[in-house]
């Protein structure tokens, strides 16, 4: 029995990932649930599980004292010295409790602590998967699609997770067998409530996306400087280059568009304006209103500018419904009021 049960703590451990040390914590929990149950709350027991040995054993533990007040925790002087001549009062009389002579409801108490320990298991192992692959991308798979929420469950290569509607891109739609990457944006670390929230809404889904399609961000060369969003209509990425022979919007476009392609295919054709950064505040605002003309751009306070456009570019620059000044604003960080000159 003992050798079945040291296996079966292998076998968690190999498939589910559960250390065997973290079982043998929620089992040794779950004997003296049991033991408790059995012989009642007040009474003291010890438990020894020595996987090297593969043995599991059970301690009924009473006190050595004169004259016993409670038999539950006391045992006689007289009584432990007929058992072995070795005891002295204080010192603590252990007997064995074979764990078969449990009752059935005792059995079925340790059971259920076994279990709820094994699905606690399983999520400290789901959270820690998902813990290191924070504010990451990671591909997952459609397994069922919710036609009433719009939510849609995934399946990782940590177990199941859900994508609620919220976090997709307006507009998209899903099939079951579809492979989608989505960004890991925040991990629960609570008992209740999902372990993962999933995105494809976020900004940083596009930056990540970034990082995998251009090497020479893999790499250091060229970096990223920010990122502003409105999920499925447009993307505002800003980038610049240490290094004097790269150019950073280039190498993110590549060779005929084939990078920045794979991007917009994967966010279902979101558009996405690529925005050379520069230090000089004036020249990243003039940048981030592309695809507007920039006619000139005075600061006029800490955090804020007036941009100037000719007439024909004016609503170009503040874009549909004040998106893409909007978004500017957001790239940049400073407040943007936009006037026709």
């Amino acid at each position: 029995m003992n050798t079945e049960f040291f296996t079966a703590l292998e076998l968690l451990e190999k498939e589910k990932g559960i250390p065997a040390e973290y079982m043998i914590e929620k089992i040794e929990a779950a004997l003296v649930s049991a033991y408790k149950k059995e012989y009642g709350n007040n009474t003291n027991v010890r438990i020894l599980i020595d996987p090297a040995k593969k043995d599991v054993r059970v301690y009924q533990q009473k006190e050595v004292v004169e004259e016993v007040e409670n038999p539950e925790t006391q045992i006689s002087l007289a009584d432990a010295k007929a058992k072995a001549k070795k005891w002295k009062v204080g010192m603590t009389f252990e007997t064995e409790v074979k764990t078969k002579d449990f009752r059935r409801l005792s059995a079925a108490a340790a059971k259920s602590v076994i279990i709820q320990g094994i699905r606690e298991g399983e999520r400290r192992v789901m959270q820690e998967a998902y813990e290191n692959k924070h504010e990451e991308i990671i591909t997952a798979t459609v397994s069922k699609v919710d036609h009433e929420t719009g939510n849609v469950v995934l399946e990782t290569d940590n177990g199941r997770a859900v994508l609620l509607r919220s976090e997709q891109i307006p507009g998209e739609t899903f099939y079951v067998g579809d492979k989608i990457k989505v960004f890991v944006m925040e991990v629960n670390k609570e008992s209740k409530g999902p372990i993962v929230t999933l995105s494809r809404a976020h900004a940083g889904l596009v930056r990540r996306m970034f990082e995998l399609e251009v090497p020479e961000i893999a790499d250091g060369i060229v970096i990223v400087k920010g990122v502003a969003r409105e999920a499925g209509s447009r993307t505002k990425i800003s980038v610049y280059s240490r290094d004097e022979d790269v150019e950073p919007v280039g190498a993110c476009i590549g060779t005929h568009g084939s990078r920045i392609a794979a991007i917009v295919n994967e966010l279902c054709g979101e558009k996405v304006d690529i925005i050379q950064y520069s230090e000089k505040p004036e020249e990243y605002i003039a940048a981030a209103l592309a695809p507007a003309e920039v006619l000139s751009v005075t600061m006029t306070a800490e955090r804020a500018c007036r941009v100037q456009v000719s007439p024909d570019q004016l609503s170009l620059a503040i874009g549909k419904e004040g998106q893409n000044a909007r978004l500017a604003a957001r790239l940049t960080g400073f407040k943007i009021d936009i006037k026709a000159d």
